[in-house]
């Protein structure tokens, strides 16, 4: 007992020390035979060239903050992984900078199943987050763990659909694993830990910081075969995590969108770069060369309710709607129906599920 625990401690404090390279730990404990207790001995922590940062770290470590990290760990069952471990994802050690140590909620091995990232907006429109749901879903079917980054909109649905079609998903956070952010995805965290895993390289209180997220986005595209971008702006951070992919030589997908709207611009982009078209799930199963499952991917999960057979001027509405939003005026002036009935129309195609409000007065069709 008093052994493993010596163990323990002796790898919260590799996973602790700052500016620690996995370059470096596996360099310090090749010299250790292995041992992380023997890896920290003040003869070995001197010979070893390091970071002053982590010399230092090692010399003297935060004893109240070991602590609390052994605390947590035994409370919650996360556990460390150092990237010296059998367990660690190997697609992770490609990377260029692979973190020196994961701590990890949940399954392990779910962090070196076949995943493919799907990220995008954080506010995305309601087809957007209809889309990943339902593409997580069919990826879950086909054996993909569906991986993201826990964050509202895009990842969020992600997740979800994954879960839902009956699969893995794994969340990669920007803070450490004793928190969740966003608050409002507790639960969501608790089912994606009984469901794959959490996994963040920031120890236990690291805080919320901006810095963070693009250290986080590496992991998510270094942990994965390929990334599909569902939304995004010209400027989001989902472009990071796209760009973090080509750079270890994995596949970018891209979902195109209306050429009206800022949230296809990102992924347009993406397209002229050279990512993969997406119109369909099947597209990246395709390209990744994944076999469809025997049960048709358009399976049903369970069956929907029947939709009620449109009157010939709701027809008429969403046809004048297609596939890019509008606004009513929009629509009144397509139709040539009243105001009002055209308001309380789309109000009742909402309630169906059929179509969503948008930003700036318009609607949108659900796929």
């Amino acid at each position: 007992m008093l052994a493993r625990m010596q163990a323990l401690r002796a790898r919260a404090v590799l996973a602790r020390t700052p500016a620690l390279s996995c370059a470096d730990l596996t360099t310090l404990l090749a010299a250790a035979g292995g041992e992380p207790e023997r890896a920290l001995a003040a003869s070995m922590v001197r010979a070893a060239r390091l970071p002053p940062a982590a010399r230092a770290f090692m010399t003297a470590p935060a004893e109240s903050a070991i602590a609390d990290d052994l605390s947590w760990l035994g409370r919650s069952g996360a556990r460390i992984l150092l990237c010296t471990d059998p367990e660690y994802p190997p697609l992770l050690l490609q990377i260029a900078a692979p973190p020196a140590a994961l701590y990890v909620l949940g399954s392990i091995a779910a962090l070196s199943s076949p995943q493919l990232a799907m990220v995008g907006s954080r506010s995305p429109t309601s087809p957007g987050r209809a889309t990943a749901h339902e593409f997580a879903a069919w990826f879950a079917r086909a054996g993909l763990t569906v991986t993201s980054g826990l964050a509202v909109g895009i990842d969020a649905a992600s997740h979800e659909g994954a879960l839902a079609g009956g699969g893995h998903t794994v969340a990669v956070c920007g803070t450490g694993l004793e928190q969740v952010y966003p608050a409002e995805h507790q639960g969501l965290a608790q089912r994606i830990a009984a469901h794959g895993a959490l996994v963040s390289e920031f120890p236990p209180g690291t805080p919320l910081a901006r810095a963070n997220f693009p250290r986080r986005n590496r992991i998510i595209s270094g942990l994965c075969i390929g990334t599909l971008v569902v939304e995004a702006a010209r400027h989001s951070g989902s472009l990071i995590t796209a760009r973090l992919a080509v750079e270890s030589g994995r596949e970018v997908f891209a979902i195109p969108g209306s050429i009206h709207s800022p949230l296809s611009r990102g992924c347009h982009q993406l397209i002229r770069q050279g990512a993969k078209l997406v119109e369909e799930a099947a597209d990246v199963l395709s390209e990744l060369q994944i076999s469809v499952p025997k049960e048709p991917l358009t399976a049903q999960l369970a069956a929907p309710p029947k939709p009620r057979v449109l009157d010939k001027e709701y027809e008429m509405l969403l046809d004048a709607l297609g596939f890019e939003p509008a606004t009513i005026d929009t629509l009144v002036a397509r139709t040539h129906l009243p105001g009002e009935s055209v308001a309380s129309m789309l109000l009742i195609l909402e309630l169906e599920g059929r179509v969503a409000p948008l930003p700036g007065g318009r609607y949108g069709r659900i796929p």
